[in-house]
């Protein structure tokens, strides 16, 4: 006999949160309801569910829909970082998530370092390319350039 349970959690070999799966009784009623994993899939919880569902689904419309903004401002432009630079044309510093973030800020646009995909601190003179991972799975590609500074 398998009891109808509504996850709240993600539980690892179960299932995630906001799925109705189906358990054995004991598991359910001693384990995954007492630490707030589960709730009974009664009538209420189950409206609740599809409720709670549509909300998330408005506003993960709205995120991707300010981020497809977002990433068409981005994708129009070119930014440029100028550092001072030694023999063979060689970085003093370099440019990092942290300076993208900070130069898209004075150009009105706030995101997070983090989205920014950059593996390395680029330590050299030239063109870049690099990714901008924006909410709901929308990515921009930023330019910028890299330029020698005079000292």
């Amino acid at each position: 006999m398998a009891m109808q349970i509504i996850l709240t959690q993600d539980v690892e070999n179960l299932g995630k949160a906001g799925e109705l799966v189906s358990v054995r009784p004991g598991y359910g009623r001693n384990y995954l309801v007492p630490r707030g994993l589960a709730v009974t899939a009664t009538v209420t919880n189950k409206n609740r569910l599809d409720h709670e569902k549509a909300v998330i689904a408005r506003r993960v419309e709205k995120e991707r829909a300010s981020a497809t903004e977002i990433a068409g401002r981005i994708n129009g432009m070119t930014l440029q970082f100028e550092r001072m630079v030694g023999e063979d044309e060689k970085l003093f510093g370099s440019v990092t998530s942290r300076d993208i973030q900070e130069q898209l800020k004075k150009a009105n646009l706030e995101i997070d370092h983090r989205w920014v995909d950059l593996d390395q601190p680029v330590k050299a003179l030239g063109k870049y390319e690099v990714p901008v991972r924006l909410a709901a799975g929308v990515v921009a590609t930023l330019k910028f350039w890299v330029v020698g500074k005079d000292k």
